[in-house]
């Protein structure tokens, strides 16, 4: 790994067998990277940064502002947050199969007596991939039909930067766990988005003319997602 510099903004940049360039700026402190082919030269790698650098200032700007839950300790009354809702943790220690169980207004989380606190992580972000999974399947089958595209597979995980990306080549999409703790339309917003990409690639004029048709409310709904407080993350690198 190499690194670059423009102005006061260090770039990591990391060669790979890879065909495109990838920029990516990563929370929390808005570090920048460059992912790139070997063949690429130092120069022109440079060059694509430069031209990038207005999106990259915005970019570490939003990141640095994005507000970040506490750290969750797996223990009584602490808060979650499914679909928008809050709800407080109750831990029962029970010797049968451990679970997560949604009731009014509390997430019941039972587990074995000593269960560590790794292991109640565990247990609680496998049910927000089941919960997100189950929800998620019905809205790509809806707006598959919608937009005469087809998903060919669906993967769902915790993601740092992006709430979701499409593989357009395997016409795959992968969406963040952290979904399920956001309301509903959000997650519909996501599915719509990672779909129409099927359709255009870029983000360009036809692909928000693709939003809007199917979802004139995309903007506020994207807005909504980029206000919410995002997971708890140990950065390393």
């Amino acid at each position: 790994m190499t690194s670059l510099r423009l102005g006061d903004i260090a770039v990591d940049v990391i060669l790979k067998d890879i065909k495109n360039v990838h920029l990516s700026v990563y929370p929390p402190t808005g570090r920048v990277r460059i992912s790139a082919p070997k063949r690429m030269s130092v120069d022109t790698i440079r060059v694509f940064a430069v031209s990038k650098l207005d999106w990259i200032k915005r970019q570490r700007t939003s990141v640095r502002a994005q507000e970040r839950e506490s750290r969750r300790e797996y223990v009584d009354r602490e808060s979650h947050y499914v679909w928008g809702k809050r709800y407080l943790l109750k831990v029962l220690e029970e010797d049968a199969a451990p679970e997560v169980e949604l009731r009014p207004g509390a997430l019941v989380l039972r587990v074995r007596a000593g269960a560590s606190e790794e292991a109640k992580k565990a247990l609680v972000a496998s049910w927000y991939r089941q919960t997100l999974r189950a929800a998620a399947q019905p809205l790509i089958e809806i707006w598959e039909r919608r937009l005469k595209v087809e998903v060919q597979r669906l993967f769902v995980q915790h993601m740092r930067t992006k709430w979701g990306s499409c593989n357009t080549t395997a016409r795959s999409i992968r969406l963040n766990t952290e979904l399920a703790k956001k309301p509903r339309e959000c997650l519909e917003y996501v599915v719509l988005h990672e779909l129409v990409h099927l359709i255009e690639r870029r983000h360009d004029e036809r692909f928000k003319q693709y939003m809007s048709r199917f979802m004139p409310q995309w903007r506020h709904h994207r807005d909504e997602l980029n206000r919410a407080p995002l997971a708890h993350a140990d950065w390393r690198y």
